[in-house]
């Protein structure tokens, strides 16, 4: 089995794999004072509770965007599980290319987003991810990694009106029942939210226009991140979700990784 972990800036994700099946998967908040043996203990419960022995896991990938994070489950990994996990990087055979200027500069879970997005959809793709920051990413009908965008995450965007604005309260990421507020709720509420779906919009339909032009036709539209499924649901746009495709992503990378390794 293997484990993969989702390191980013506001969340970390664990997903746990028996071959390419997810079998369980927990979301916890990404915290730069945990230990080692803080977050050893966290996995251990976890996979206590999903009925999971420590000794079945065989390997563990991480994706990470949080460099000193990397460092924590890092050394997390050598001492709960005897194993050196793979650090997902552009240095590593992919089995795409990366067409990004400096390909180092390349997010790691925008890498794992290309490469299982590819792999489920073929493509030309735009992956959007929402998460701290929301990121679309366009890859190739030969799965190039093009490039892409990244903006403020709707919850950014949410914690720096309430930061900014004295009267202004945290609010729950909630579609209101109607565009016109009647409430500072519920008007926040549509601001950041509905202001997300047309910025999303509008962003697909400038990437699309990009995309025809270079692969000759539309490419399919793939939500992932915490906040995909709500989206996903009012967005005329995206044709697929698949909220753990950072983890997928991880899963495929290391498969491929270990496979090269273990040819003589």
């Amino acid at each position: 089995m293997l484990l993969a972990i989702d390191i980013g800036n506001t969340h970390t994700v664990f997903g746990i794999y028996r071959k390419s099946k997810l079998v369980a998967d927990w979301r916890v908040t990404s915290m730069l004072q945990r230990t080692e043996d803080e977050v050893g203990t966290q996995v251990r419960l976890f996979l206590k509770e999903a009925k999971i022995r420590l000794k079945e896991i065989q390997g563990v990938g991480i994706s990470s965007v949080v460099p000193n994070l990397t460092d924590i489950y890092t050394m997390m990994a050598k001492k709960y599980f005897d194993v050196a996990p793979l650090i997902i990087s552009s240095a590593l055979d992919l089995g795409i290319k990366i067409l990004y200027d400096d390909p180092n500069s390349v997010g790691a879970d925008r890498i794992c987003n290309a490469v299982a997005g590819f792999a489920s959809f073929g493509g030309p793709l735009i992956i959007i991810d929402f998460g701290t920051a929301t990121t679309y990413d366009a890859v190739s009908s030969t799965g190039d990694y093009l490039g892409g965008v990244i903006a403020p995450g709707m919850e950014t965007s949410a914690v720096d009106l309430h930061r900014r604005a004295a009267k202004l309260p945290k609010v729950e990421l909630h579609f209101p029942k109607t565009i016109i507020g009647k409430d500072t709720v519920s008007s926040m509420q549509a601001g950041i939210l509905y202001g997300a779906i047309d910025a999303l919009e509008g962003m697909v339909e400038r990437i699309q226009g990009e995309m025809r032009k270079r692969e000759g036709k539309e490419a399919i539209v793939v939500a992932t991140g915490g906040y995909s499924r709500l989206m996903a649901s009012h967005s005329k746009s995206i044709t697929e979700c698949v909220p753990s495709l950072v983890l997928d992503g991880v899963r495929l990378i290391h498969e491929r990784v270990n496979r090269k390794s273990r040819r003589p």
